[in-house]
């Protein structure tokens, strides 16, 4: 056993150490994996940052009222009687200004983006006073809120980094009123970051609209939900549908999400095979190129399983420099890149993060070992099998 051990690390030490000598196919398979890597985790990552920005905006203590059979705002509709009753039902948190709820109504005004100047479509959201307290990471990171009764907006972190002319100061041009640009916030990376705040008050006239489209309440605590449902469904005067926050926008997000893991199912499992090939074509040559050295070793006694494993030991190497590489690259160039992309179910812009995440990572570095096993496997026992006669007496 000792023997064999010393036979594998002598084989394998030599393997790597040669390298060098092969240095144009090396670095041509390590790259391949590295390019394969950093796309797979780039693109992945996309659907992460949407998936956490969505994540984030839940709290199990928040629910969102709609119609009953919505599966949006933008489809739904709550009479101003039914938000009082709403407004009015056990398990919500009271405060001295009555219920933690606010009614809500959702329209699409166009901003145009800063990167290319093209109109797209951001949520102009009317909130009533008690919203601040719904959303319970709101802050204020400049300017002021806006006073009940003004044209004046709110502007998200988000939606002011993605999109032009939300500074503090503007004035826009929506419907019928040209509004102010008094604050812009902050909601812990939430999908409130994406939005612009009025008063509710005023969107309404602005947009002749009567009813609301939503109701956001914070619960007592999130035990007190399903007394709060049950006594909204049971109550005939409503045709309402009840959403814990966390479930409503894991549904939001699961369109894009699903997109994009498909759209990596396709592309990925191509460059793979492109990468796959390349470490095959490395390590043929690899081989042949080392065939009397090898042949040389097996005359000197050592056994066909350590030239094996030499030979994965030095694929498994160079997927890995590769792998590690394009990691890193896609750690540092995306992580945290912010972008925006459409919410299918709003037809509205979200602005996200990308989110490089451990379990991308992860399974980064799996697919790095896979692909360099797999490119190693046939070349390893091609070197295994190769007749020892017959090699030496290649030039």
């Amino acid at each position: 056993m000792f023997n064999w051990l010393s036979q594998i690390t002598a084989v394998t030490w030599l393997n790597l150490r040669t390298i060098d000598q092969r240095r144009g196919a090396s670095t041509a398979a390590a790259f391949g994996i590295l390019v394969v890597v950093a796309v797979f985790i780039a693109l992945l990552s996309i659907a992460e940052g949407f998936r956490k920005t969505m994540a984030s905006t839940g709290d199990p203590a928040t629910v969102i009222v709609l119609r009953g059979g919505s599966d949006s705002e933008m489809t739904s509709g709550v009479t101003r009687d039914a938000a009082r009753i709403i407004s009015e039902a056990p398990g919500l948190l009271r405060s001295q200004g009555g219920s933690v709820a606010s009614a809500e109504n959702f329209v699409i005004v166009d901003v145009p983006k800063r990167s290319t100047g093209t109109d797209a479509n951001v949520p102009l959201r009317g909130v009533q006073p008690a919203a601040f307290a719904v959303r319970r990471n709101f802050r204020l990171t400049q300017g002021r809120r806006f006073e009940t009764g003004r044209n004046e907006v709110i502007v998200g972190q988000g939606a002011a980094q993605e999109f032009a002319g939300l500074e503090v100061g503007h004035r826009l041009r929506w419907g019928e009123n040209e509004w102010t640009v008094v604050g812009i916030f902050s909601d812990a990376g939430s999908l409130s970051e994406s939005e612009i705040w009025c008063d509710v008050g005023v969107l309404q006239p602005a947009y002749r609209r009567i009813n609301y489209q939503s109701v956001h309440a914070r619960l007592e605590s999130a035990a007190a939900y399903d007394r709060f449902k049950d006594a909204l469904t049971a109550d005939p005067r409503l045709d309402i549908s009840v959403y814990r926050e966390p479930d409503y926008y894991a549904g939001q997000s699961e369109g894009l999400t699903r997109l994009v893991y498909v759209l990596g199912l396709l592309i990925c499992p191509l460059m793979v095979a492109g990468a796959v090939f390349g470490a095959l074509n490395t390590m043929f040559s690899s081989v042949a190129t080392r065939s009397r050295e090898i042949a040389t070793l097996r005359a000197l006694g050592f056994g066909s399983g350590p030239v094996v494993i030499s030979v994965l030991a030095e694929s498994l190497f160079l997927a890995a420099l590769g792998g590690i590489v394009g990691a890193a690259f896609a750690y540092y160039a995306f992580n945290g890149f912010r972008a925006a992309t459409m919410n299918w179910q709003s037809f509205s812009q979200v602005s996200f993060a990308f989110a490089v995440t451990p379990r991308l990572l992860f399974w980064g570095f799996v697919a790095t070992l896979a692909m360099g096993l797999i490119g190693g496997l046939f070349p390893a026992v091609r070197a295994a099998r190769l007749p020892v006669a017959t090699a030496l007496r290649e030039l």
